[in-house]
């Protein structure tokens, strides 16, 4: 059923105006060029996370375009009915599960993703920095040095760092970020093993690797790095039982998604010592409470869901983002508001990259 187009269509005094939610990098004014965006409509930038739903849709309810940084802003149905405005729905990369399309769609709101750029190389290349930051103890080791120790001096109990080379690898989904991640553990002269539900022998065996079960390989592996999309039948992938079978030694890496592990049971289950470790970039919710446990516990080496984080990423998403909405906006006015006289607005706002260190910032 389409949504009553009410009075802002009437009326060009209202200009249409732009979200651009989630830039908690505070990058996306650098990254693209926005400036015949600015000539057609007034542009908002959101620099810090929506508290609530509630907050989202109190500040986002006088916007005609909104644009979402891939899944830190949930638009479920319950959101999307209250935004009575809304028209143009966009999120970066090629999928969104934290946003109701369907249900966008069917009131007639125009929703579309972007190309993902360098994303899963840039994901690979961070779950190597996790795997490496653990099992060096990067993180322990800058620490104590910035404290003055060239060696950790109270902690008797700190490990000393590992050697990956000729240990054996789990890969839990050898799609395109797990089998850039094989990739590189094959050139660590590590041995690779994987699983996924849909994973055949044939295809393990294309990439230089071997298809176990996913028992063996939990039991087996030094490091588990999962690598699969979130959906029903992967929830929990990893639990009790899966923790129980792991290794003392065994590193846990996510960087995928949080549901695809029991995050809450993996506290007691490192407290426990199976797994040793984990490096994670993801969790249930982001950002991440300041009193999670996960932040302190010694056997956790973690980053804020930093895996597609990247210059040439970000790049990809927000010139993609201007280009769309620029046309998009072309279109929109002609066809709405040609008879209004309407004149577009002033380019001459003299914001520059250093203006988004506000929270919120209006082109």
């Amino acid at each position: 059923m389409q949504r009553a187009q009410e009075a802002e269509f009437g009326s060009v005094a209202s200009e249409l105006r732009i979200a651009i939610c989630d830039d908690w990098e505070q990058c996306a004014l650098s990254r693209a060029d926005w400036g015949e965006l600015q000539q057609l409509a007034d542009i908002q930038f959101f620099s810090a996370p929506f508290q609530s739903a509630e907050d989202a849709i109190r500040r986002l309810a006088d916007f005609d375009a909104i644009c979402l940084m891939r899944e830190r802003t949930a638009f479920p149905k319950e959101v999307i009915d209250q935004l009575p405005r809304l028209k143009r729905l966009l999120f970066t990369g090629e999928r969104n599960a934290a946003v109701d399309i369907a249900h966008a769609r069917s009131l007639g709101i125009e929703v579309s993703g972007t190309a993902s750029g360098a994303n899963k190389a840039s994901t690979a290349e961070h779950t190597w920095a996790l795997i490496l930051a653990a099992t060096r103890r990067i993180v322990p080791a800058m620490q104590a040095a910035q404290q003055g120790h060239w060696r950790p001096a109270d902690d008797a109990r700190y490990p000393l760092p590992d050697v990956l080379e000729g240990d054996r690898i789990g890969v839990i989904g050898l799609g395109a970020i797990g089998s850039r991640v094989a990739r590189i553990a094959q050139g660590f002269g590590m041995e690779v093993v994987a699983w996924s539900q849909n994973l055949t022998d044939q295809q393990a065996a294309s990439l230089g690797v071997r298809r176990v079960e996913k028992n063996e390989l939990i039991a087996t592996s030094k490091v588990i790095s999962l690598h699969l999309v979130l959906s029903d039948r992967t929830r929990a992938v990893i639990g009790q039982t899966e923790y129980s079978l792991m290794r003392r030694d065994a590193l846990l890496v996510n960087t995928s998604r949080s549901g695809l592990i029991d995050q809450e049971g993996l506290i007691a289950a490192l407290d426990s010592g199976r797994p040793g470790h984990a490096a994670l970039d993801v969790f249930d919710q982001e950002p991440i409470a300041k009193n999670h446990p996960l932040l302190t516990h010694p056997c956790v080496t973690h980053t804020p869901h930093l895996g597609y984080v990247a210059a040439p990423v970000m790049e990809t998403f927000y010139r993609q983002l201007a280009g769309d909405l620029t046309v998009w906006s072309r279109r929109w006015l002609e066809s709405n508001t040609a008879s209004e006289g309407y004149r577009p607005a002033s380019s001459d706002s003299g914001v520059t990259p250093s203006a988004i260190k506000k929270r919120d910032t209006i082109l």
